[in-house]
């Protein structure tokens, strides 16, 4: 496997949950929790790329490199791609983006990826699923989904219910193999400067998805089960609640 490089999109403004990257649970801020997984991978650098002060300063205690960056991006990856240009990485460089409200995202899982980027030279971004085990994941719009073919490529992300299940119980959801997407994903240095420099795509405007950007391009997204379990992600407070209960 080539080497690779972690950096961790923060930002404090959340429009869902403002300020959780610093939210507390076992005694620590989210953000650490993340880092500390991320050291642990085997990265040539794990890079905290921010536009707000508090999360700096926070990021500094725990020994973390930081990178301030601009208050106006959209986006973890257009962030990501200005802290690239800021440390002049070679274009063949893979960077793989593990986002800051995934506290439980384990270093296996961050190796997976860059590995599953590092084998297929043709794919564009690689990114991991999940299993679905509940009808409530299943429904619910806060939970995106993905579906992909026989090759491990990604063929659709949505916020809703897909495929399309008439009957939907645990047993029918373990039955059909449902996913949902983990916001974790690699990508080569090249290949990023081309993706920002893109225009969004109606349906990654409809879905508020940016990797459908890639996929109406015609760029592969490659795609596997995770190795570990990711744990619980924080969008929302009832995630927060959730999070801090599956920690007791």
């Amino acid at each position: 496997m080539l080497p690779f490089r972690v950096v961790i999109p923060v930002r404090f403004a959340s429009s869902r949950l403002p300020g959780k990257p610093l939210l507390t649970f076992q005694n620590k801020p989210i953000i650490e929790h993340v880092f500390n997984n991320a050291s642990e991978a085997g990265a040539a650098s794990v890079l905290i790329a921010t536009d707000d002060q508090r999360i700096a300063d926070a990021g500094s205690k725990f020994g973390a490199e930081i990178c301030m960056t601009s208050l106006d991006h959209n986006s973890g990856t257009d962030r990501i791609a200005e802290a690239v240009q800021k440390k002049a990485w070679s274009d063949d460089e893979i960077i793989v983006n593990v986002q800051g409200d995934e506290p439980q995202m384990k270093a296996g899982n961050i190796r997976q990826i860059a590995k599953l980027l590092s084998d297929n030279r043709d794919a564009a971004i690689a990114t991991l699923c999940h299993r679905l085990e509940t009808i409530r994941e299943y429904e619910d719009t806060n939970v995106v989904k993905v579906v992909k073919n026989r090759h491990g490529q990604a063929l659709y992300f949505s916020r809703n219910a897909i495929p399309y299940l008439k009957d939907v119980d645990p047993k029918v959801l373990k039955k059909n193999k449902v996913f949902r997407h983990v916001g974790i994903y690699a990508y080569r240095v090249q290949y990023l400067k081309k993706f920002v420099a893109m225009p969004q795509s109606d349906l990654e405007k409809i879905e508020r998805l940016e990797q459908l950007r890639a996929l109406d391009a015609g760029d592969i997204i490659v795609i596997d089960e995770c190795m570990e379990n990711p744990g619980i992600g924080v969008d929302t407070i009832d995630d927060y609640h959730r999070l801090k209960v599956s920690s007791s």
